[in-house]
């Protein structure tokens, strides 16, 4: 009988010891029946299981072109390609044409399974959640270090969706967290994805073009990601252009508006360099959501960034230079920080102060777009000639 595994619990250097012939398996949504994935595949010993792609697809409530689908979901299989892994496949439901997906040499990439929670009736978001913000939240699936999974992005940025959504009820909509992302350094260290910069930009552009024909005005994108964040930008900016009378918005990272920032200030212990990546800040929230995925023995602290003054490492970054250099120049394991600083309560506490940023931002949306639908409607400036 096959082990199935995640994984995103996982951290990268227990990837990078798998077997290279172990079957990897990124399933479109989830509710398949494994043993029948397991007899698919033969009945291999171990089966990896990769976090759910959302949706996208025909029947998964929000649909786009499968074109675009394609690259991107094409995108992450070639990261596991280039990891040396030679058993790659996506989990699709019975009823999709895999030509779809999957041309040429990537056919044999594709399985078809019945999907219990496929159905035409879904909608995401349903329509009667117009007028909200819809939160888009978007984590990654990458190393964290010795000590943290390859899902920290996505953990953080669902709890903190979750809990604006909580928060301010009746003004946002969240929808389910994507758990991949871009990371234009893949290759520096073990396990971590890639749906690429453009595939990511083009899916995500076609979902708030079919947001909108639906109704929908107004969009927070929310990143758990730092290498998603110069891509977010330019999807606000396609999308504002597209649609001119929507406000569809994104900030650099949580935790570091002004609420989170001087939350930041308030409790680290670590100097600056002690958060960027699997970090003071990364792992305690790990420690207050999922202590039972954090190896706090194996942490390693690595603040030896390389640092000019206008270009140096922490959570919220400093100087006017941006760069992109390999992550091998600065990273033995794949740290930036100091997580042996991280606690439980302040993972708690901090979490606490990026919900409440957020749930400012969302009452935020609201004002900009009702105060721009105002000057919209009484004809001003170039607006008259719409009236």
């Amino acid at each position: 009988m096959s082990v199935f595994f995640n994984y995103d619990n996982m951290t990268w250097d227990a990837v990078a010891d798998l077997p290279r012939d172990t079957p990897l398996v990124l399933p479109l949504g989830s509710g398949y029946d494994l043993n029948l994935l397991a007899s698919q595949l033969s009945d291999p010993a171990r089966i990896g299981l990769l976090p759910p792609f959302p949706f996208g697809w025909r029947g998964s409530g929000l649909d786009v072109p499968e074109s675009i689908l394609f690259q991107y979901v094409a995108n992450l299989l070639d990261s596991l390609r280039d990891d040396g892994f030679s058993h790659v496949f996506c989990l699709a439901p019975t009823g999709l044409d895999p030509q779809f997906f999957f041309l040429g040499h990537l056919s044999s990439a594709y399985l078809r399974l019945p999907h219990s929670t496929t159905s035409t009736t879904i909608q995401l978001p349903p329509d009667s959640e117009r007028g909200k913000v819809i939160l888009i939240p978007i984590g990654h699936t990458e190393q964290h270090g010795f000590h943290l999974p390859l899902s920290v992005d996505t953990i953080i940025i669902d709890s903190i969706a979750k809990g604006t959504s909580v928060q301010v009820p009746t003004r946002s909509y969240n929808m389910p967290v994507m758990p991949y992302g871009v990371s234009t350094h893949r290759s520096s260290f073990a396990a971590t994805m890639n749906a690429g910069g453009r595939a990511f930009e083009d899916f995500w552009v076609a979902v708030i073009d079919v947001l909108v024909a639906r109704g929908f005005d107004r969009f927070y994108l929310m990143s758990g990601h730092g290498g998603n964040s110069s891509f977010l930008v330019n999807i606000v900016k396609y999308a504002g252009e597209r649609h001119r009378r929507i406000f569809c918005a994104t900030a650099w990272l949580h935790t570091s508006g002004k609420i989170g920032a001087a939350a930041l200030e308030k409790y680290r212990t670590s100097p600056i360099g002690g958060m960027g990546h699997a970090c003071e800040l990364e792992t305690s929230f790990l420690l207050h959501l999922r202590p039972d995925l954090c190896h706090m023995e194996r942490v390693v602290d690595e603040t030896d960034f390389v640092a000019t003054p206008d270009y140096y490492m922490d959570w919220i970054e400093g100087g006017s230079l941006i760069a992109n250099p390999p992550w091998d120049d600065d990273t033995k394991t794949g740290a930036y920080g100091a997580g042996s600083h991280a606690t439980a309560e302040k993972g708690r506490l901090w979490l606490e102060a990026a919900i409440e940023e957020k749930a400012a931002h969302v009452e935020e949306i609201h004002l900009q777009h009702e105060m721009r639908e105002k000057r919209r409607n009484e004809g001003y400036g170039l607006w008259s000639k719409f009236k």
